[in-house]
């Protein structure tokens, strides 16, 4: 099979699954490793940027997913009307990163860390695909474990989590008595 119809089989995959699929099962559809897969692939998101498309293929972790570039929002929001829109709080920020940042992370390790109930923040950021569940500890009650999602990914642009910025050992000590300085205000009340 030459490369171009290896291509294509890719491309066809990727459009039909509407999600991202691991190198590791598109390799295999095309009877391919992975190294000459993911050679395969970043060629074809190299065509589709050179080409001007209105797609291109996104990579998230070991997975490869086809969606729509980001400069062609505004053409789908003629279409679609009201794309779904959704506001990120302080407390589903925060809330969201303790998940990004300690996952996988139980909602009592969470509500620990903020210092308040999270169940509606945990809930919100469910429904909105940034976070799921992951499994559940092995302890009394089998408390849930939450970790972020592909859409938490794609929607604060990054590959990965390795990505995500490195809090400094400062940033860290403010934070403490931010926290410490909150917690007494609360005690105060």
């Amino acid at each position: 099979m030459d490369r171009q119809k290896e291509k294509a089989i890719l491309e066809a995959v990727l459009f039909t699954m509407g999600e991202s699929v691991e190198a590791e099962r598109l390799a295999a559809v095309i009877e391919r490793d992975q190294k000459y897969t993911r050679e395969l692939l970043l060629e074809m998101k190299e065509e589709f940027e050179k080409q001007e498309r209105g797609i291109t293929l996104m990579e998230l972790e070991d997975s490869f997913q086809m969606c729509t570039k980001a400069e062609m929002y505004e053409y789908l929001v003629k279409i679609a009307k009201t794309p779904r829109k959704y506001v990120l709080t302080d407390t589903l920020l925060e809330t969201l990163s303790i998940v990004a940042y300690k996952q996988p992370v139980t909602k009592a390790e969470i509500e620990k860390i903020r210092g308040v109930s999270c169940d509606h923040a945990v809930n919100r950021l469910v429904e909105f695909g940034l976070i799921m569940e992951v499994g559940r500890m092995d302890a009394p009650g089998r408390p849930l474990f939450f970790g972020t999602t592909e859409e938490f990914l794609r929607s604060f642009g990054v590959k990965s989590l390795e990505e995500l910025p490195e809090l400094s050992a400062v940033q860290i000590e403010e934070f403490k008595i931010q926290a410490e300085q909150e917690a007494s205000l609360q005690l105060d009340i």
